[in-house]
């Protein structure tokens, strides 16, 4: 139980913090000065008075410093406003916080989250999120962690934010679980941080491994380097170390070198794939390491693919994974994803496109047997999967680059987790089967089959409609407040029309799709189609939260067989 409230004493503005604790609970406080040569402070007190104060030296530590105070009962925290700001602010029990999560006692506006509680996606409990890092079961449950920065809504310095869950789809938030090094926290012109990456178990004990990307902006000679920390209370990592100082030599490659994907070969050898950039375009680099802990001896392989198409300038986020059995099995196919930064399909004005490349992996080299994209509306971007048991589970980052920089506010979302698997020759990514866990009641049954307009009493939705035969012809139009939204399907295929008057919108298709079963659903700020069972899929971030009002289904006489639209609650 928590609140807060503003009082005024000795003409000053003090804000003060209150917060009923458990014993031994633990304070994450993210404070700067605010005027030169004022040190700003947090003062600490209960019914027996004050017993703790932190202080932060003066206004030239233009990054905020983060302590860790412990304390329990009730608890006020006091601050003087002009000469202290005070970013983030939240506790925890560490005997329970994996089960509990954090308690958020203030977050300034600036990094404030959305108030749309019944949104379904993920998101942070504060501040800029953009790659999901990590993601896997430790433990028993699954663990996200994702690019972070905890004051402000714009990327800036790079830590790991941290959420678990029992399902995938409802989240708790952990403390900050991953952060930049101390030159970069003191030294804002020097941006960069810890990048994205992954984890594994730890091999001799309970935690887990990760490594990550970290980056210093102009730092010679090498900007991105690899480091691997581990963590075993699967709360907060400890002292990362390097293991790859330097790209590999001779390879004719860009400073790009990042995004740490680690595991288990056919060969029972941990390998590890890195995305570059060479003359030739994209590049997807391969390691491995015969040190069953995964801490050292990283020994480069070679390049295990180069792309070409759209552009491609650096490789970001790979990730490869057996899809149709064993990994030791020199007959399984293996699904290889890969971000392709700063392309573009001239065709569609789309840009940085994810591809699935399906194939055979040896250990040290990757036969291609067909690729397709991940996803046609190209808002599931940094996707990252792993093998959950006998299924892959994967999420993205619910966005793109092309919509945003440093300089913009951007509060965004991780997709719905989904599956991936082959069936009749054909990747497909439909959502995990927990999200029909979502549906809470049946808005309509009749009306949308029938051509009529569905209203809706929030803008959490799913919408499921199948076809008399494959790619008969529909618009489903859906109303929005700001923007121009269909889903269509016609002779050239499947598209989510995207229309804004500010920008001309790229053409978001599956050219030549021709569907039967459509799964959409619908949140603020957000819409995922999935045709198929997952044989098509298409994600788009909509511009602000603003909910989609009602939906109208119009098609031939005949060609819609049945249609049910759901109201959705997480």
């Amino acid at each position: 139980m928590s609140d807060s409230q503003v009082r005024i004493a000795a003409g000053n503005t003090i804000r003060s913090l209150h917060a009923d604790l458990p014993v031994n609970a633990t304070f994450h406080i993210w404070l700067k000065a605010t005027k030169p040569d004022v040190p700003g402070s947090l003062s600490f007190s209960n019914v027996r008075g004050k017993f703790g104060e932190v202080s932060v030296a003066n206004a030239e530590e233009h990054e905020f410093r983060i302590f860790h105070v412990f304390g329990g009962g009730s608890v006020e925290l006091d601050y003087d406003a002009d000469q202290t700001s005070v970013s983030v602010a939240y506790w925890f029990a560490l005997a329970d916080v994996l089960e509990t999560g954090i308690t958020v006692l203030h977050t300034n506006p600036g990094n404030a989250p959305p108030n749309i509680p019944d949104s379904y996606h993920f998101r942070p409990p504060f501040g800029w999120m953009n790659d999901p890092n990590g993601f896997g079961r430790f433990g028993g449950r699954p663990h996200l962690f994702y690019q972070h920065y905890s004051h402000g809504l714009r990327w800036n310095t790079m830590h790991w934010g941290h959420a678990v869950s029992s399902d995938y789809l409802r989240w708790r938030h952990m403390p900050i679980f991953l952060f930049p090094s101390e030159d970069l926290t003191a030294r804002p012109d020097k941006r960069g941080g810890a990048y994205s990456g992954s984890a594994i178990p730890l091999a001799d004990g309970p935690g887990i491994r990760v490594f990550f990307t970290e980056q210093v902006q102009d730092r010679i000679p090498e900007q991105q380097i690899q480091l691997t920390a581990t963590s075993s209370d699967l709360i907060m990592a400890g002292d990362a170390h390097v293991i790859l100082p330097y790209r590999p030599l001779d390879q004719g490659l860009t400073a790009d070198f990042r995004d740490p994907y680690v595991f288990r070969g056919p060969d029972g050898l941990w390998k590890m794939l890195l995305g570059s950039q060479s003359d030739e375009g994209g590049v997807v680099l391969l390691y491995e390491t015969r040190d069953h802990t995964a801490a050292t001896g990283w020994t480069y392989v070679g390049k295990l693919l180069v792309e070409k198409h759209y552009r491609t300038t650096a490789i970001e986020c790979p990730c490869l994974l057996p899809l149709d059995g064993p990994a030791t099995d020199p007959a399984t196919r293996w699904v290889l994803i890969l971000g392709l930064m700063n392309s573009e399909d001239q065709s569609t004005r789309r840009k940085n496109l994810t591809m699935a490349i399906v194939g055979w992996f040896d250990g040290r080299t990757f036969a291609k047997e067909f690729e397709q994209e991940l996803d046609f509306g190209t808002d599931n971007y940094a996707f990252q999967a792993f093998a959950d048991g006998d299924a892959i589970v994967g999420i993205g980052w619910l966005a793109n680059w092309a919509d945003t920089g440093p300089a913009i506010d951007f509060p965004t979302a991780m997709t719905l987790p989904r599956n991936i698997h082959l069936s009749a020759g054909e990747l497909h990514t439909p959502p995990i089967g927990a999200a029909e866990s979502l549906r809470s009641h049946i808005l309509d049954r009749t009306r949308l089959a029938a051509g009529e307009q569905v209203s809706f009493i929030n803008g959490a939705v799913e919408i499921l409609f199948e076809l008399e035969k494959p790619g008969a012809h529909f618009h489903l139009k859906l109303q929005h407040p700001t923007v121009r939204l269909e889903v269509v399907v016609d002779d050239e295929g499947l598209a989510i029309r995207h229309g804004d008057d500010a920008v001309e919108s790229p053409h978001y298709i599956a050219k030549g799709a021709r569907p039967k079963r459509l799964r959409i659903f619908l949140d603020y700020g957000s819409i995922e189609v999935f045709a198929d069972r997952g044989r098509w899929a298409g994600t788009k971030r909509i511009s602000g939260f603003d909910a989609v009002q009602s939906a109208r289904l119009i098609a031939e006489t005949g060609a819609i067989l049945h249609a049910t639209v759901w109201a959705l609650k997480p």
